[in-house]
């Protein structure tokens, strides 16, 4: 996270600066979020089957190709290669994570212990990369490609650490039991969907939340950029006050989750995510751009809260084909979203991509989630 934070203030500035329209950029994102959904169903059969080790470290090794790529690339065409390395990477290293948290946690603490993860990824670490970033990048010499290339660098470098820190620490987690399961793909992932309740609504509601990492967050950079006339400091305090929201308030909240309930907690901080995109449209100053930033950061604590929900609601034994299942949605789903989102910004305007999200949320998943049961109690896990 600190990795990545270090060069998400200034990716979809970068790769526009290669050349890309806000169409293209869409299509950048796309190309990598439907390549990780396509794999995600087979990734979570091999991490049930096999163990999420060798997963983990496949996922950490497209990363640093990711970065290099992004490092070396002289044309937005090249960054389309990089984005589709990343979100490999981010999503068999993600599914990894994602299986062991879903695993290793009761119930009654889940969301709490979920969102002190987020409080050190994404707020400690969230915070300082920022503006690290902010101080490397007008060293550099600006928000130019050539003043953002060396983060690349930087994250390259910093994610082979990663990779000998899980080769040499992780063990190989498998929650299978032996000879309990037939070993073919497509007959699991429907065995999966038929053992909890309403996990096909779940679907719908889950890849619907999803859609702000497809249209939100890599085009709220450029807005505030190129339509706001953020420099890299305000670029910079945006992503670090996104990442100040879970550092202050994630632990409190998740605890909140884990008393009275997830779906309580998700009718108040998912509405107000939704207004970090009316604070950016409507920013007449940059101290609303990081207000923006702030309030997206609800953003960060209503998915932590969701993938609590998420991993309550199968066993065990089918959470890394379930979460397969789940980011193949999700991602099918965000990559149709990210290509309509710079068709929208090139053709109807750029606030439009901002108040699509909004309206799909408020007239499709919210409606959706007052049905699902609440999973706090459900007995799946112990």
């Amino acid at each position: 996270m600190f990795l990545y934070s270090l060069v998400s203030p200034y990716l979809s500035v970068y790769t526009m600066g290669l050349g890309a329209s806000a169409t293209q950029l869409g299509l950048v994102n796309s190309a990598g979020m439907a390549a990780a959904g396509l794999i995600a169903p087979l990734v979570g059969w091999i991490i049930d089957q096999r163990g999420v080790r060798r997963v983990y470290l496949v996922g950490i090794a497209f990363l640093a190709v990711s970065y290099l790529t992004y490092a070396v690339a002289g044309s937005w065409t090249l960054a389309i290669l990089a984005m589709v390395a990343y979100w490999l990477g981010k999503g068999l290293s993600g599914q990894s994570c994602s299986t062991i948290c879903g695993n290793s946690i009761r119930s009654e603490d889940r969301a709490t212990a979920m969102s002190l993860c987020e409080t050190l990824a994404a707020g400690v670490l969230g915070m300082l990369a920022p503006l690290l970033g902010a101080v490397l990048v007008a060293r550099f010499g600006g928000v130019t490609v050539s003043g953002i290339r060396p983060l690349f660098y930087i994250s390259l470098v910093g994610t082979a650490g990663t990779f000998v820190m899980i080769y040499a620490l992780l063990p190989n987690c498998r929650w299978r039991q032996a000879r309990s399961e037939p070993r073919h793909l497509i007959r699991d992932l429907v065995t999966v969907l038929r053992s909890g309740k309403k996990l096909g609504r779940w679907l719908v509601i889950d890849a619907i939340g999803f859609l702000p990492m497809g249209m939100v967050i890599p085009f709220a950079q450029p807005f505030a950029h190129d339509i706001k006339g953020a420099n890299e400091l305000i670029l910079g305090m945006m992503v670090t006050a996104f990442a100040l929201t879970p550092l202050a308030l994630g632990v409190v909240v998740g605890r909140i989750a884990d008393r009275i309930g997830r779906k309580r907690v998700l009718y108040v901080t998912i509405p107000l995510s939704w207004m970090s995109s009316v604070a950016l449209i409507l920013s007449p100053h940059p101290t609303v751009l990081v207000l923006s930033g702030v309030l997206l950061g609800f953003f960060t604590i209503s998915a932590v809260t969701a993938g609590a929900m998420a991993y309550e609601l199968v066993p065990k034994e089918h959470m890394g084909r379930w979460l397969g299942l789940s980011r193949l949605c999700r991602m099918l789903l965000g990559a149709a979203a990210a290509t309509l989102a710079g068709l929208i910004w090139d053709h109807l305007g750029p606030a439009y991509v901002f108040l699509t999200v909004i309206a799909l949320e408020l007239c499709v998943r919210m409606p959706l989630l007052v049905t699902m049961p609440e999973t706090l109690h459900l007995d799946h896990q112990s």
